[in-house]
């Protein structure tokens, strides 16, 4: 429970609410139907699924918010792994995907293309190219010239939360490829394990390809959480070695206080994993949120936030 402190120094930010609860043990379905179809128990719920989303729409008490937030779903390539040290084969991998088609199935509309790690509205995003595009003739050229040998499948892991995206990759790959795709699942009660065993980096790692969802939570600068992460020596999800390249992009940014030339290396860094093919660039997915219709919430890129959120003179509580 949140009591508002009406004595806090930035009353033009707020607050306009008196108490805020927060009900964690309830089903996601049952929340979703309690703001859906009748008032006074839920006002909002967040991580709206996709697939929900028009059933919020056609709701009469609630209405849907979407919020493009800074987070990314990638294909996280193991770089350790045989044949995907070599960029034709990290090229091959992202011209085999068609992002349009994930996006319409998968998200239902609800995600952004991304060219490489970078939400495209964070401002660290890579300019002067566009997304890989879907091109499957050379994507076969570029495994064929890197020597792909007959038979050799694709090793594809994912967690629960991303199967659906994994499935719809798996499709990519057998049909642009012509390659076989063994779908690697990760438990949720051996995802702790899977966890440590990446972050430490101590072992081979079982797969080709990780389908991997990650957030940004320095606005502003994608490298900080999202690229550091993924790339950089010390980072928890790097599955190859580091790239000396990148190290010293990073280096340069840890010492940068000027906010114009940091965007600039933070674009810089995005290009660079970009032309590499570090990952299998796939979408941003927007954030949904179920909101009460007499409820005004504003939805933030990086966090959720309820110092704006206030409520109409026809809200259940004020009558």
């Amino acid at each position: 429970m949140l009591e508002a402190n009406p004595d806090h120094w930035n009353r033009e930010r707020g607050p306009r609410l008196g108490r805020v609860e927060f009900v964690n043990d309830m089903d996601p379905a049952e929340a979703l139907e309690r703001v859906c179809d009748a008032e006074g128990e839920i006002d909002l719920v967040t991580e709206v699924s996709p697939a929900d989303a028009e059933r919020v729409r056609r709701s009469e008490h609630a209405r849907l918010v979407v919020v493009d937030a800074l987070r990314v779903v990638s294909g996280l390539i193991n770089r350790d792994a045989e044949f995907m040290r070599d960029l034709r084969v990290r090229r091959a991998l992202n011209l085999a995907v068609d992002r349009g088609r994930l996006i319409r199935e998968v998200f239902r509309g609800y995600a952004r293309p991304v060219v490489a790690m970078a939400p495209p509205h964070s401002g660290g995003a890579a300019e002067g190219v566009n997304p890989y595009p879907h091109d499957p003739e050379e994507a076969r050229r570029l495994l064929s010239e890197a020597g792909w040998p007959p038979g050799r499948g694709l090793r594809l892991a994912a967690t629960d939360d991303v199967a659906p995206v994994a499935h719809s990759l798996a499709e990519d790959f057998r049909g642009s490829l012509g390659v076989e795709v063994e779908l690697v699942r990760i438990p949720q009660e051996r995802l702790v394990a899977a966890q440590k065993r990446l972050v430490e980096k101590r072992l081979p790692l079982p797969f080709d390809v990780l389908v991997h969802a990650w957030f940004d939570l320095a606005a502003g600068y994608p490298p900080a959480v999202i690229h550091r992460e993924y790339f950089h020596s010390l980072g928890a999800f790097r599955a190859g070695p580091p790239v000396p390249q990148f190290e010293e992009l990073f280096a340069r940014s840890l010492a940068q206080t000027d906010a114009r030339r940091l965007g600039a290396l933070a674009r810089e860094i995005d290009r660079l994993v970009y032309d590499e093919a570090l990952s299998v660039f796939l979408c941003c997915p927007q954030a949904l949120v179920a909101a009460n219709r007499h409820v005004s919430f504003t939805g933030h890129a990086a966090t959720f936030e309820l110092a704006e959120t206030g409520v109409s003179g026809e809200h259940w509580s004020v009558r």
